[in-house]
């Protein structure tokens, strides 16, 4: 079995939550909308326990808790219903590092309902630019989107900080935790983040599941954007998937619990990934390295080496490009171009990201693997004669 390396994409089902999701499946398979009878009414109470498990994770209350299928659902339900609510009076500010459920929803709002919506500049390490975030605010600017830590570089943004500055304008801030939780310690509360949204299968629960995370006052202005059956307070119509939201909730509890126990194994693991690889490999650097990274994330760049080509080279190990959402796309990582990359040192970038599962054999295997592939992919691309002018 290859090496697996792709933690953020996804990650595996940790057997304590399938265990958890079995009742569900099972004896407790009523539809919590049927408060009629006591199946329904049992998987309604399984719903609100795992509210109560999510919300705890980033120190909210359970009634804060708006279930979606995933961040990708959650993202555009926040960036769409601020659009369609204020196109013609306000703006909203989204991070040129955004996963591209923020950034591609703006761009729809934009070109369609007239939205204005623009991009809040990064650094050289991908961390917002503070300065100009605060040129950018006014009395004008609705709501401000920015991740707390980015899938593809690991960077870790200055939320407590980005937070002061928006709600100095009056606006609402709303996180993007996918990446976040489950990997540092983080509240909620204490950042003042308005609204967050995650997803269940990055923090080793089902995937198909996600929430979204919002203050009352910050709940009264978003709108639905499915419609049905007025599940969620009216906030998102269908019936929830009770099996895979008490897996998210078992994921949440456990992740609160030892699952931040493992950060500084997963940290060393990923700091000697880097010096093997920088040891092994001419020409590898770290992108975003003087940043603040997620424990288990590394971003790097092995010069005249295509990185698709020396994925395809190493099938021992799982890795990518980039975010699982953009990797397909042949255009180049937006976020490596934000920090300031070119199109050919984007292209030549490869994540790395640990898990719980994830062992120093398996490292040790994995920089072997890539240092062989990056050999022969530079070789085989030094073979190609220059094209004719």
């Amino acid at each position: 079995m290859a090496v697996y390396l792709d933690y953020n994409a996804t990650t595996p089902i940790d057997p304590r939550v399938l265990e958890a999701m079995m009742p569900a499946l099972e004896e407790q398979f009523g539809n919590p909308a049927s408060t009629t009878h006591e199946r329904g009414r049992m998987a309604a109470d399984l719903a609100d326990m795992a509210r109560d498990q999510i919300s705890s994770i980033l120190g909210r209350s359970g009634h804060d808790v708006i279930f979606t299928s995933g961040a990708t659902e959650a993202n555009n339900m926040v960036i769409s219903t601020y659009g369609l609510e204020n196109s013609r009076f306000h703006e909203i500010l989204v991070g040129a590092t955004e996963h591209k459920s923020i950034l591609e929803t703006a761009n729809h709002m934009r070109r369609e309902f007239g939205l204005t919506a623009r991009t809040v500049p990064v650094d050289s390490n991908g961390v917002t630019d503070l300065v100009q975030l605060e040129k950018m605010l006014s009395d004008n600017v609705e709501l401000v989107s920015i991740m707390a830590a980015n899938s593809e570089t690991g960077v870790i943004q200055p939320i407590e900080h980005i937070a002061k500055l928006v709600h100095g304008h009056g606006a609402l801030l709303h996180c993007d935790v996918t990446q976040a939780v489950g990997k540092i310690p983080f509240d909620a509360n204490k950042m003042d983040i308005d609204i967050a949204t995650m997803s269940s299968h990055k923090i080793y629960g089902p995937k198909g599941c996600g929430a979204i995370v919002a203050t009352r006052e910050a709940r009264r202005q978003l709108k639905p954007i499915i419609f049905g059956g007025g599940q969620e307070n009216n906030m998102r119509s269908g019936t929830l998937n009770v099996p895979a939201i008490v897996g998210f909730g078992r994921a949440c509890e456990i992740a609160i619990g030892d699952g931040l126990d493992d950060v500084p194994r997963q940290r060393a693991l990923r700091d000697d990934l880097e010096k093997q690889m920088i040891a092994s490999i001419d020409d590898v650097t770290v992108n975003g390295v003087d940043a603040e990274r997620l424990p288990n994330t590394s971003n790097m760049r092995i010069g005249g080496a295509l990185a698709d080509a020396v994925i395809v080279n190493s099938p021992g190990v799982e890795i990518s490009t980039g975010s699982a959402c953009s990797s397909s796309a042949m255009e180049p990582s937006h976020v490596l171009l934000a920090m300031g990359l070119d199109r050919t040192a984007a292209d030549e970038s490869i994540r790395m990201s640990l898990g719980r599962q994830t062992t120093q054999d398996e490292i040790d295997l994995a920089v072997s693997e890539i240092a062989m592939a990056a050999k022969f992919v530079r070789k085989k691309e030094s073979e190609i004669p220059e094209r004719m002018v």
